[in-house]
């Protein structure tokens, strides 16, 4: 039976780690909303990086992000459990749809487990490539633009791989476009 101090020193660390996540939450959203992620810029060995990566799809076959080189490319790392991905998907769908043949290709870097990403694909009518990505991809993620280590990140590439937008959190489809639409 626990004991009165066992119960004590085990609300002090719930507490102490709740502290610490709404810390961090609150540093994402202040180096989000500054625009200080704009004023830092992807590290272009990280990109390359990323771009030779060869992450599984949700079948488990491997795919590098460099096969859709040469298009218009838009890389978002996302998950299941994310809400703010699951709002601006169906603006990305709608944008493959509008803009693939114009040479615009999203890619999805779900950073969460096949048996999630498969249904969660099915149910929003994901219309690209998606991809699941591990530890390692995170730190590459990181690296490429995303300091704060927020989902959903967003990164645009131009027909040459150069970095147009490194864009942490929710993106919706106009601001989207205005990126987008200048590169096709």
């Amino acid at each position: 039976m626990p004991t009165i101090e066992t119960g004590s020193r085990r609300r002090w660390v719930v507490t102490a780690a709740v502290g610490a996540l709404a810390a961090g939450a609150g540093y994402g959203l202040f180096f989000w909303q500054s625009g200080e992620s704009s004023r830092n810029a992807a590290n272009p060995a990280a990109v390359e990086a990323l771009l030779a990566a060869a992450l599984p799809d949700v079948d488990g076959r491997k795919h590098t992000l460099g096969t859709w080189r040469g298009r218009v490319l838009v890389i978002n790392f996302w998950a299941t459990w994310c809400a703010p991905c699951r709002e601006e998907i169906p603006e990305f769908v709608r944008m493959q749809e509008r803009y693939g043949a114009r040479g615009l290709q999203f890619v999805g870097v779900a950073l969460d487990v096949p048996d999630k990403v498969r249904p969660f694909a099915h149910e929003l009518g994901i219309n690209y490539p998606l991809l699941v990505a591990g530890l390692d991809t995170m730190a590459l993620m990181r690296e490429a633009g995303n300091r704060a280590g927020v989902l959903p990140f967003t990164l645009v590439l131009d027909r040459q791989g150069n970095v147009a937008r490194a864009h942490p959190g929710g993106f919706n489809e106009a601001k989207l476009e205005a990126v987008v639409r200048p590169l096709l």
